[in-house]
């Protein structure tokens, strides 16, 4: 059996690795370069991840664990799949979340081609997430990582049967404490790497900034109003807006405002009162259920509709088009178009889609 690992110069991937060339398979290290390196030294810079330092620490612990090691070129996919819809879900009024679109798109659909021209089996990877297969029907299952802190099955609610069967999750049921413990034991030099935290593509944190030098047109004034659609005041462009979102609103107002809406056809952002923000329900599209199939009627769940939110109970029935209606027993807050909406039975991933709107 040969296995590709995708290695991010990280401490998850790079134990992954360690443990999938331990375990006697055939092991290949492969990094993911994402981006022109000329682009960070001519100032558009990229951080956290994904680095010349990030791929130079990749291939040292492929050195350390005696595993061959290739860097591959994804740049056009990176562009095309993950920076442009990061643009164009701000240009539309919505929140992006380009870790999904690059942990799916990229890290499975893309990557597994390329492993299977490398005869690999399957594409392992550090995701804090597991995979099993039900004996009893013959499918794969997607379950969550056994540390609650670290979970990332959220993220790859898009993977279907096929990438499921050739997918391996290593530091899936060790938390990160035992992560970073084995990455010490092995002697791997990334063990105490601090983990990436903000968006790679966008080092300062300045969405807004990237997001207007890629698409000019959004830096365009627009009103600011209630929901009865009195003016209030005035924005630089809806891209610097998310729903939930009170700071930077410039208005004054007898009570907090935050924004409950944003429509990119008239260029408004709609604000209220917090618990205006409650929502009992909201519908999604481009919905995968991860056993390939949907379910004929309404089923019960925990839903999860950001990384770090608590799952909801709620009642989810598939709907045509590829869509998905869900009812909360309790109203959520900022159910914000653009995000990942997760549903989970326990710990299994059922499926998921993207958010919408409140129906």
């Amino acid at each position: 059996m040969r296995v590709v690992v995708a290695m991010s110069g990280g401490v998850d991937s790079s134990v992954a690795a360690a443990l999938v060339a331990r375990s006697g398979v055939e092991t290949i290290g492969v990094s993911m370069q994402l981006y022109d390196q000329r682009d960070g030294a001519a100032g558009e810079g990229f951080g956290g991840c994904c680095t010349l330092d990030d791929l130079a620490d990749a291939r040292r612990v492929a050195s350390a664990i005696g595993i061959p090691h290739y860097i591959m070129n994804f740049e056009r996919q990176f562009e095309e799949q993950v920076v442009s819809n990061f643009v164009h879900e701000y240009v539309a009024g919505r929140t992006p979340l380009p870790c999904a679109h690059c942990n799916s798109d990229l890290k499975f659909a893309t990557l597994l081609e390329r492993a299977r021209g490398l005869g690999a089996d399957h594409v392992a990877t550090g995701h804090y997430a597991r995979v099993d297969r039900d004996e009893r029907t013959g499918r794969y299952r997607l379950l969550r990582g056994l540390d609650p802190a670290k979970d990332q099955s959220y993220f790859l609610f898009s993977l279907d049967q096929a990438q499921l069967s050739s997918a391996r999750f290593p530091v899936g049921a060790l938390t990160k404490p035992e992560v970073r413990a084995e990455a010490r034991r092995v002697g791997l030099l990334v063990a105490d790497k601090p983990d990436s935290q903000e968006i790679c593509f966008v080092p300062d944190g300045d969405y807004a900034a990237f997001v207007a030098r890629h698409a000019p047109e959004t830096a365009r004034r627009g009103a600011i109003t209630d929901r009865a659609g009195q003016v209030l005041g005035e924005h630089d462009g809806i891209h610097r807006y998310t729903v939930g979102q009170r700071k930077g609103l410039r208005l004054s107002a007898s009570e907090p405002l935050y924004v409950l809406s944003l429509d990119p056809t008239d260029r408004t952002v709609v604000v209220g009162p917090r618990e205006a923000l409650d929502e009992i329900h909201l519908s999604a599209s481009h919905v995968n259920w991860i056993a390939g199939t949907a379910p004929t009627g309404p089923i019960r769940a925990a839903v999860q509709i950001r990384h770090r939110h608590a799952a909801a109970e709620a009642t989810v029935e598939a709907v045509p088009g590829g869509r998905a209606r869900v009812e909360f027993a309790v109203p959520q807050r900022a159910v914000t178009p653009g995000q990942a909406v997760v549903f989970y039975v326990d710990d299994e991933v059922i499926g998921g889609g993207w958010i919408d709107a409140a129906p």
